[in-house]
């Protein structure tokens, strides 16, 4: 015997360039995941920013904080659950056209399939509740004199 060893080693280094590509592809969608994220709490909250002289009209007319709060998020959660629906499915379809590739795992796992529309619906919540809150909290007065549009 030239290299005696046990299976379970040969197996291990057998494995190991695999084990590092899955590392890496991991690590990789996990970046792609929190930036994907991060622009869609962008995107959500730049229309209550552009929005800020309306806010500010209807705080000074006297539009209670909690109706400003209900204002900002309603339109922003549905164009957010649209285009994670979107997403999801043109995911479904791409991995219908790999089925032959994925080894262990079905075409429409739940387990592959649900993390990231959640996690994504999550930070459009956070996007949303903060972007009102800020909204409810303006100053009418600094809303009305701000030349940005």
């Amino acid at each position: 015997m030239a290299d005696p060893n046990t299976l379970q080693s040969w197996v291990t280094e057998a494995m190991s360039q695999t084990r590092f590509l899955l590392t890496l592809t991991t690590t990789f969608a996990g970046l792609v995941q929190a930036l994907a994220a991060l622009g869609l709490y962008g995107v959500i909250a730049w229309p209550a920013r552009q929005r800020t002289r309306e806010i500010g009209v209807r705080v000074a007319l006297g539009v209670h904080a909690g109706e400003i709060r209900r204002l900002i998020p309603g339109h922003d959660l549905v164009v957010a659950g649209v285009g994670i629906a979107l997403g999801l499915g043109a995911s479904v379809a791409l991995t219908r056209s790999m089925a032959r590739y994925l080894v262990g795992v079905g075409a429409t796992d739940p387990v592959t399939f649900l993390p990231a529309p959640l996690v994504l619906l999550a930070m459009a919540l956070v996007a949303c509740c903060l972007s009102a809150r800020q909204a409810a909290g303006m100053d009418p007065v600094r809303a009305l004199r701000d030349e940005r549009r």
